[in-house]
């Protein structure tokens, strides 16, 4: 039986958006009309605008054909030796009930996991897709937020954290996840706040380019994130796996309590790669690599 990825199941188009950005209207350098014109010069087909609990819906330059994605960045930084879980909420437009209004103020530094918890279970309550924020820049371990409930996923690859404290690039965590029999997604994103952050870290979504057809896509896994590479499919047939991409260096099978097995190119590269598996494997995933050190990653295809 061939059983594919969700995101690589027929579609019209993969749309390319920004799940995590910065503007000046909380920490960021670029001013919202810059920031959404830049995305949208970068091929983006759809952005969210997630300032530090600041909720937003506002597209801030109206000529420009990009679907924004209502959400905010929930958290604050601290220096006081406490862990503060930072979580990025993206909810459906206003007329679809979202109770959230435009600039709302939504601040709390939460110090415990509890009390971090009561917060997570009022977006969810509240119709928010959350996902879990630089854990590794954090400082927060997956046994630290491994039991929170309500994340679809969390950040596997986030710029910000990459160029600025060489952290959070290559799926820190996913498969000590994935390994417990959590079904967690994840998301490359830029966490943008100088402008050169921006760019650097995107989702591929199988979707209509709606804000309700976006998030429903998310939830349900039909995206591959990137940094570069392109990945067209991935399935498994019976007991082969096989992954079709754009040019790249190796490709990489991933599973909890298995070792990674790498495909490496010759000086051609390779666009296509085959692995074997055996019902041992309760899911399988892959990353890629090209020349120049940039990587893509699957979602899983759950086995079990």
């Amino acid at each position: 039986m061939k059983i594919r990825q969700q995101a690589f199941e027929p579609n019209k188009k993969m749309l390319k958006g920004g799940l995590h950005c910065h503007t000046t209207r909380s920490d960021g350098s670029g001013d919202p009309d810059a920031v959404i014109r830049y995305h949208y010069d970068h091929g983006y087909d759809f952005l969210s605008v997630t300032d530090h609990n600041i909720y937003n819906y506002e597209n801030f330059a109206p000529d420009v054909p990009i679907t924004i994605v209502p959400g905010f960045e929930f958290g604050l930084d601290n220096d006081a030796g406490c862990e503060d879980y930072h979580t990025v909420c993206l909810g459906q437009e206003k007329k679809n009930g979202n109770p959230y209004e435009q600039d709302e103020i939504i601040c709390q530094q939460t110090k415990t996991p509890e009390e971090h918890q009561k917060f997570l279970d009022e977006f969810r309550a509240n119709n928010q897709l959350i996902f879990y924020c630089h854990p590794e820049w954090s400082g927060t371990p997956a046994r630290s937020f491994e039991n929170f409930r309500g994340y679809f996923a969390y950040e596997i690859y986030n710029s910000g954290s990459h160029f600025d404290n060489d952290m959070d690039k290559d799926a820190s965590y996913w498969d000590e996840l994935l390994g417990q029999g959590k079904r967690i997604f994840g998301v490359a994103v830029d966490d943008g706040h100088p402008m050169w952050h921006h760019c650097n870290g995107w989702v591929m979504v199988n979707a209509e380019n709606n804000v309700k057809d976006i998030l429903n896509a998310l939830e349900n896994g039909k995206f591959y994130s990137s940094c570069g590479p392109e990945i067209y499919d991935f399935y498994v047939d019976g007991n082969t796996v096989v992954v079709e991409c754009s040019d790249v260096s190796l490709i990489r099978l991933h599973c909890a309590k298995h070792p990674t097995r790498v495909v490496r190119s010759d000086d051609k590269g390779i666009t296509h790669a085959e692995f074997k598996i055996n019902d041992s494997y309760p899911y399988i995933r892959i990353s890629i690599v090209d020349k120049d050190g940039k990587k893509a990653w699957t979602n899983p295809i759950f086995l079990d």
